[in-house]
C-alpha cells in the first residue's frame, strides 16, 4: 500500500508514567510529579507537565530536578507493572481499529487503519479524535496522535502535537511540514549526527534535502546518509508491522577509511553506544549482555560480549563496557566496521539505575522540612502500595519515626484520604500495582 491511498498514524502517551501515577493517585493530579529513583544516582524516568513547566525533563539527575522541583512537588518510584497494565489497556482499544500494531514501547506505537484507506484529511482527523476520546474515557490517559502518509512525518506531527493534541499532515505537503523544523527532530539523528550537520551549516530538515547525495554520506556516514536524506524529505514507504518481542538494540558502522589506532575506535564506539541507548530507552527496556561487532580489513569480523549481574540503562556503565571489549586495531589489522548491542533485555522492574531503596528519612512530600533528623525504618517506603483491612487500597505518603501514613485512593475514587497507623499494624498490608485500578 502506498501512494495517497495511505495513512499511518503515530499515537504517543503524554508523559506516560506520571500520568499513570496521578491517574491512580488521584491527589496528585494537579501536581508537579517525578518518578525515578531518589538515591545518589537516580535519574528521572517520567515528569508530568506540571514539573516540566519547572524545567525538569526526563534522564535529568534526580539530584538536579530536586533543586527545581516547587513545594508541592512529589517523587515517586516506578511502578513497571502498572505501566505495563494501562499500556494494555490503552494499545488493546487501539487494536479495535488497527489490527496491526507497531509498538515501539510502553507508550508508543504505529498503526495503518485499514478504514483509513484512501480518506480525506478530515476523515482522518475525525478517527483521530475518536480514538484519543476513547482513551480519555475509557483508560483515563492522555494520548497525542500524528498522521501522515509515512511513519517518520507521523512521528514528528505527533510531537509536534504534545500536549494532548492531534496533527494530520496533509498528503502532498510532507517536505514543507518538515523543512523549517531541526534535524533533531528526525529519528537517527542523535546529537553526534546533529553536531556533525551543525559544522557545515545544516541545522533544518530543508537545509538537509538541499545536500547532495554525496555531502549527506560524508558527513553522515555511507550507512544512513542517504536515507536519513531521503526520510528528512517526507518520502517514506516503510512498513507498519507487528513487531516480536524485542531481544537487543543495535547500532553500527562502516568507516570510509579504516581505523588504526584505538583512540579512534574508542569514539567512534561511543558514539554506536550514543544510538544504541537511545534505543534501548525508546523500547522502555533495561539490558543486562553488551556486545562489541569488529569487521577487518579482511573482512573477518569479532564479536565480544560481556553479561553484567543487573540488568541497567545506565548509559555510563553500558557505554564503558562497550570500550572494554574493544580491540586495539594495531593488533588487530585496522577496522572497517564496528557495532554496539545491547541484548538480555527486559522491563525494568528492579531496575537498579532507579535506585530504589530509598532512604524513609527522604519523604514524599517535599514541602517537609529537609533538615535530618533521625528515623527509625519501618519497611514502608514513600510511594509504595498498600492494602488496608478496613479502609482498602492506598499508597505510602511518608514514613519514620514508627509510624507510616497512608492516602487511600484509586484511579476511580477521587482524591482520598490521609490517615496515619503505627508501622506494626496488623491491618496494613503491601499491596499490588493493580489493586489502585480497580
Amino acid at each position: 500500500m502506498g501512494g495517497l491511498d495511505r495513512w499511518v498514524i503515530h499515537l504517543d502517551m503524554d508523559a506516560f508514567y506520571a500520568s499513570c501515577e496521578q491517574l491512580t493517585r488521584p491527589t496528585l493530579a494537579e501536581r508537579p510529579v517525578l518518578v525515578g529513583g531518589a538515591g545518589p544516582r537516580g535519574v528521572v524516568a517520567g515528569a508530568s507537565y506540571q514539573a516540566r513547566a519547572h524545567g525538569i525533563r526526563s534522564a535529568m539527575p534526580m539530584s538536579q530536578a530536586r533543586r527545581l522541583l516547587p513545594p508541592n512537588g512529589v517523587i515517586l518510584p516506578p511502578r513497571f507493572k502498572l505501566y505495563e497494565l494501562l499500556s494494555t489497556q490503552v494499545f488493546d482499544l487501539v487494536a479495535q481499529y488497527a489490527p496491526v500494531l507497531e509498538r515501539i514501547s510502553l507508550d508508543e506505537a504505529f498503526a495503518e487503519p485499514p478504514s483509513l484507506v484512501g480518506a480525506t484529511s478530515a476523515e482522518v482527523h475525525e478517527f483521530g479524535s475518536l480514538v484519543r476520546e476513547r482513551i480519555r474515557a475509557e483508560v483515563g490517559l492522555v494520548a497525542s496522535i500524528g498522521a501522515a502518509s509515512g511513519k517518520q512525518v507521523a512521528k514528528v506531527a505527533s510531537d509536534q502535537a504534545k500536549p494532548d493534541g492531534l496533527l494530520v499532515v496533509d498528503q502532498g505537503t510532507e517536505r514543507d511540514f518538515l523543512a523549517p523544523l531541526p534535524t533533531r527532530v528526525l529519528w537517527g539523528i542523535g546529537p553526534v549526527a546533529e553536531g556533525k550537520l551543525r559544522a557545515i551549516g545544516v541545522r533544518t530538515l530543508g537545509q538537509l534535502t538541499a545536500l547532495s547525495d554525496a555531502d549527506a554520506v560524508s558527513t553522515l556516514g555511507s550507512v544512513v546518509g542517504r536515507d536519513l536524506r531521503r526520510l528528512a524529505t517526507g518520502v517514506d514507504d516503510r512498513p507498519v508491522s507487528d513487531r516480536a518481542e524485542l531481544k537487543q538494540v543495535s547500532a553500527e558502522t562502516t568507516f570510509d577509511r579504516d581505523l588504526i589506532d584505538l583512540a579512534s575506535l574508542r569514539r567512534e564506539v561511543r558514539d554506536l553506544a550514543v544510538h544504541a541507548h537511545k534505543r534501548l530507552v525508546n523500547a522502555g527496556r533495561v539490558a543486562r549482555t553488551v556486545v562489541v561487532k569488529l569487521r577487518d580489513t579482511a573482512f573477518s569480523t569479532v564479536t565480544r560480549s560481556e553479561t553484567m549481574a543487573t540488568p541497567t540503562d545506565e548509559f555510563d556503565q553500558l557505554a564503558s563496557m562497550a570500550e572494554r571489549l574493544l580491540i586495539d586495531p594495531a593488533e588487530f589489522g585496522g577496522v572497517r566496521l564496528a557495532g554496539v548491542a545491547f541484548s538480555g533485555l527486559s522491563v525494568p522492574h528492579q531496575d537498579p539505575l532507579f535506585t530504589l531503596s530509598v532512604p524513609v528519612s527522604e519523604a514524599l512530600e517535599t514541602s517537609v522540612s529537609k533538615a535530618p533528623a533521625p528515623v527509625v525504618f519501618s519497611g514502608w517506603r514513600p510511594g509504595d502500595d498498600v492494602v488496608h483491612e478496613e479502609h482498602g487500597s492506598g499508597w505510602v505518603q511518608g514514613a519514620g519515626h514508627g509510624r507510616v501514613t497512608v492516602r487511600f485512593e484509586t484511579r476511580t475514587s477521587g482524591p482520598g484520604v490521609a490517615r496515619t497507623f503505627t508501622q506494626e499494624d496488623p491491618a496494613l498490608r503491601r499491596g499490588d500495582p493493580a489493586d489502585c485500578l480497580s
